[in-house]
């Protein structure tokens, strides 16, 4: 017979001593508690339904030597990141596993049992707490309907399906122009599609002839508008690209909305579209410009915007870029030690999209919470240390390369003037004030497409720079590292 794993955990209070508990009772988890180790001076010393608490966090390697534990349980539903990253370095200077309970919002929702602890994510080391989705108001808005989803292939998109997925639209549109992305978004909800249709459309947004043929076969209810090119430099050396696919294509989502009578019109929208420095953001501003005009033409459809920071994990983010690097012992390169940026998780992002659909107050640009901006400097020591290295001692190591084409040290979530209102959701904001001309945008937009469609870059920069009255832009120097 094996021995029983020896637990270690971290934090006396409920949720400890609850899975303490439930861990006692429960033979067959093949676990026994041997201890605590808790920050408050009172408890240490102490014993605690039964167990002692050996020390504080900081005495985290000596006391699992004293106890003899060789497991970890982090049980402080309510630490900051930067505790959570303390604790890791130091399971990992111990050489023993670790997991974590849920966050605080779970703890409030329900209690706390051993199945619902987990390993140790990035989002636990940046503080980040789980989204409280609310059902039943997105089922009365999305059960029963049809939902067009653009981009689907990509990451927002495919985690947008998934989640409207469980609220049972009658069908599903998947659009994407890439075809392998498009058939594995598809195969992939096909096994819990349920009475769902599903059905994959191979189309490029910048296309407005196919959208038009698409607008004679289907009418969906609710269009949710996540295709774009998303990477900063890139677009810098691609501006015409990032003009015809963020402000065309969104022009042409627009038109194929309001053919086919859609109840609601969701863009997908940047932290980089509020004072854009990049040509990326100034042509998803003019995306969020765009779709406010449409707002302002008489119609059916109810036209917003949602827009947020960078999402954890997403294709071609930073993380994955990171991660790679670490498995092949490479250093992480960072642009600048004081770069910051909003993070938030793929899920996070898709639900609060979703919540904010259902708010659907027409022409409203909503702002999803983000919590404090986190340094780049410190999300990669983040990674290292989930890597198991100490970011200050050997490993991979990180590198200072200097800032990219088009970057700014720090985003912002809002434009100048632009202020947040309460929506009805205590994570979704919306902005007032807001800046920019959404005529003067939908006047320009086709000497914008022409100037793309003939590759004269100059002239095109020259054209955002005023329209937007962004003089930086104009004098954007070229590059192309990834986002």
């Amino acid at each position: 017979m094996t021995d029983p794993k020896r637990l270690l955990i971290v934090g006396a209070g409920a949720a400890g001593r609850a899975l303490a508990a439930e861990i006692r009772d429960s033979a067959d988890l093949g676990m026994v508690p041997v201890g605590f180790i808790d920050d408050d001076d009172q408890l240490q010393g102490t014993v605690v339904d039964g167990l002692p608490v050996a020390g504080g966090t900081h005495t985290l390697v000596e006391s699992a030597r004293e106890l003899r534990a060789n497991e970890i349980l982090i049980a402080i539903p309510s630490a900051r990141g930067s505790l959570i990253r303390r604790l890791v370095l130091a399971c990992k200077q111990a050489g023993l596993p670790f997991r974590i309970v849920p966050g605080l919002r779970a703890i409030i929702e329900g209690d706390v049992h051993f199945e619902q602890v987990r390993p140790v994510a990035l989002e636990d080391l940046l503080g980040r707490e789980t989204v409280s989705f609310q059902v039943e108001p997105a089922r009365s808005v999305v059960t029963g309907r049809t939902v067009m989803v653009t981009g689907a292939g990509g990451s927002i998109g495919g985690e947008l399906c998934r989640q409207l997925l469980p609220l049972e639209p009658a069908e599903m549109l998947l659009l994407g122009r890439g075809e392998n992305s498009i058939f594995e978004i598809a195969g992939e909800l096909s096994a819990v599609a349920g009475a769902t249709r599903l059905i994959p459309l191979i189309c490029d947004v910048r296309d407005a002839d196919r959208l038009d043929v698409l607008a004679t076969r289907h009418e969906p209810d609710l269009i949710l508008h996540a295709a774009a090119h998303k990477h900063v430099p890139l677009m810098e050396d691609n501006p015409e690209e990032a003009v015809v696919v963020n402000a065309g294509g969104t022009a042409n989502l627009v038109r194929f909305a309001r053919q086919v009578g859609a109840e609601r019109f969701v863009l997908i929208s940047t932290d980089k579209a509020a004072e854009p420095t990049s040509i990326m953001g100034a042509t998803k501003k003019m995306a969020e410009l765009l779709v406010r005009h449409a707002q302002k033409q008489n119609g059916k459809t109810r036209f917003m915007t949602v827009r947020f920071g960078n999402v954890l994990g997403s294709r071609g983010s930073v993380v994955p870029h990171f991660m790679k690097r670490i498995a092949a012992g490479q250093p992480l390169p960072v642009t600048d030690p004081e770069m910051t940026r909003y993070f938030m998780t793929i899920k996070e992002a898709a639900l609060l999209v979703i919540e904010a659909m259902v708010l659907g107050e027409a022409g409203t640009t909503y702002i999803l919470e983000m919590g404090e901006p986190v340094p780049v400097l410190e999300l990669a020591r983040n990674l290292l240390v989930l890597s198991g290295y100490d970011p200050g001692d050997g490993g991979p190591g990180i590198e200072i390369v200097g800032v990219r084409p088009g970057e700014k040290l720090h985003e912002s979530l809002l434009d100048p003037g632009e202020q947040l209102e309460r929506s009805g959701s205590e994570l979704i904001h919306k902005a007032s004030c807001r800046a920019g001309d959404p005529d003067a945008v939908a006047a320009c937009l086709p000497d914008l497409l022409d100037l793309a469609r003939r590759g004269d870059r100059d002239a095109l920069r020259a054209a955002l720079a005023t329209l937007l009255d962004r003089p930086q832009l104009d004098d954007s120097a070229a590059g192309c590292d990834e986002s």
